[in-house]
């Protein structure tokens, strides 16, 4: 087994993202002439994916591959890409990067990888063109507009899972919960804020209408004058109401998923990702999973993404050796197997052993009418994340449902 180092984002630098940083040129790392090659790889640590996750998946493309050796770049606090950006702006670029995802402003960054028969299947491939260019890959496919429940919380609450389909059955629902001595919804702090109200709102505005971003970039709606205000003026009442706990920004993500699990909140807006927790913690048959509710068509489109989405980085010194890394990540089965189990996520024409609310998952799935998937031209402005989630974490801290929307739009005109 090949001794591998974790680096941690120690390097502060606040200078912009640039493609015309480089790395070092030492010939025991990437791009070392007629030596080992070292490939440094920036992923995510999650509940799910953990550095043994990570350090047995390598282990097994390092056996394949003598002469590889896959050094792991932790993110730490910070987000995927701003380690990007941090390892750029120092000179020291990483050869991949794991949960970026390139904007029209940042694809010069990244390898295009239309030339490579491979990509064409592998999910969701043309979904994330920019300009009929192909600058990342990915394992499977997340859907995200889920609302998982614990079943004994329901069933001392008399609610009936089966009947949460509109608004005011959720909102029913979340009383008798509180009465019954529950927090009815679960939410966290870090990015789970702005995460789960796209879950939610986004399910409901763009099933109705799927190009209402493009829209939005057009100029031809805002917030402030569409159905995502009225989720915001939801998120105000339910947290004037208590239904959201005013504590819940001071949790992690994996803090707020542990309260979920332990049963102190009802019910859990998340992605499918969560089903390999609830399976870990042995909980699997004691929680159940719906859509999320919506005054319009039910059940509602998914909100969804490419899972596991991986980018070589165009500054690396060994990028062959990256894409061909890359590409075993993707189209490996076994490697496939493993990625999809780990984090709960599908892919069409893999299987494998799944619980009960992996089964609920997949049936929700299979009955949707859609996924929406947020890239190409109906890709946000860059940042657009970032920004709702600060705007929905101000609720917690007096801002009004009209402020919030008025001010995400503001935002939103600034950048282009």
């Amino acid at each position: 087994m090949n001794r591998r180092r974790f680096l941690t984002a120690g390097v502060l630098a606040s200078a912009v993202l640039t493609a015309s940083a480089c790395g070092g040129g030492d010939d025991d790392v990437a791009g070392g002439d007629g030596g080992d090659t070292t490939l440094r790889m920036i992923v995510n640590i999650t509940p799910n994916l953990t550095e043994q996750f990570w350090n047995e998946l390598f282990d097994l493309y390092e056996a394949e591959n003598p002469g590889i050796t896959v050094e792991l770049e932790l993110t730490g606090t910070i987000e995927a890409e701003a380690k990007l950006q941090q390892d750029l702006a120092a000179g020291d670029p990483p050869d991949i990067a794991q949960h970026v995802i390139p904007n029209p402003e940042t694809a010069e960054l990244f390898v295009d990888l239309s030339g490579e028969d491979w990509a064409a299947d592998t999910p969701l491939f043309e979904d994330y063109a920019i300009d009929g260019k192909h600058y990342v890959v990915g394992v499977g496919e997340q859907i995200q507009s889920l609302v998982f429940y614990n079943k004994a919380a329901f069933e001392e609450a008399g609610v009936d899972a089966t009947q949460l389909q509109t608004i005011a059955q959720f909102e029913d629902a979340m009383r008798k919960l509180q009465a019954a001595g529950y927090v009815p919804l679960q939410s966290a702090g870090q990015w789970v804020t702005g995460a789960q109200f796209t879950m939610l709102a986004d399910a409901g505005v763009l099933t109705e209408d799927p190009d209402w971003v493009v829209k939005r970039k057009d100029g031809e709606t805002t917030f402030a004058d569409s159905g995502y205000l009225r989720y915001f003026e939801l998120y105000e009442s339910w947290l004037d109401q208590g239904f959201l706990s005013q504590s819940a920004l001071g949790l992690e993500y994996p803090d707020g998923q542990a309260a979920f699990l332990e049963g102190e909140s009802a019910m859990y807006i998340m992605g499918s990702y969560f089903v390999p927790a609830a399976d870990d913690a042995g909980l699997s048959d004691q929680i159940g999973v719906i859509p999320v509710p919506t005054d319009g068509e039910y059940p509602p489109g998914q909100f969804g993404n490419m899972a596991q989405p991986y980018t070589v980085v165009e500054a690396s010194d060994a990028k062959e050796e990256a894409i061909d890394l890359v590409e075993w990540l993707v189209t490996d089965e076994e490697a496939i197997e493993i990625q999809l189990a780990a984090d709960g996520n599908l892919r069409k024409g893999f299987s494998y052993d799944v619980s009960s609310l992996g089964e609920g998952v997949q049936a929700i799935l299979d009955a949707s009418p859609m996924v929406i998937v947020k890239q190409g031209e109906r890709q946000p402005v860059h940042g657009y994340a970032e920004e709702l989630n600060t705007q929905v974490q101000s609720l917690f801290t007096g801002s009004s449902a009209g402020d919030v929307a008025t001010n995400l739009d503001t935002w939103w005109d600034s950048q282009r």
